[in-house]
């Protein structure tokens, strides 16, 4: 398995946006997002799949879109209207089997890059 690396993570304030990014995606089935805030369990944010279905946890969904580059192995997470709560590290990961926000299915993760959401 290739090792994935992200990138994107800063210091934004309340409302704004950043983009996160995370390669090499290799030949995953499912690409995904997931983020842990200190003192709190990791939790699913967005995947999607080699064919593009996507799935997103209620508590970014219309604020955050995951997708994918269909030229280099690399997918994304767009973060609009950040909230002081979206504040956590966030992981990308990658799976072989069923795709979904459930940490469960995915075999291959990422280092972790911060995000913090300041009021």
């Amino acid at each position: 398995q290739a090792q994935l690396v992200e990138s994107g993570g800063g210091t934004v304030q309340v409302g704004g946006s950043l983009r996160l990014s995370c390669g090499d995606i290799s030949s995953a089935n499912c690409m995904g997002w997931f983020r842990q805030a200190p003192g709190k369990q990791r939790e699913g944010v967005a995947a999607i799949s080699r064919p593009g279905s996507k799935y997103y946890a209620d508590f970014v969904r219309g604020r955050f879109t995951i997708s994918r580059d269909n030229t280099k192995p690399i997918f994304y997470l767009q973060m609009n209207n950040l909230k002081p709560e979206d504040t956590a590290t966030y992981y990308c990961a990658t799976g072989g089997g069923r795709c979904s926000t459930d940490s469960r299915y995915f075999t291959n993760w990422g280092q972790g890059t911060q995000v913090t959401v300041s009021s």
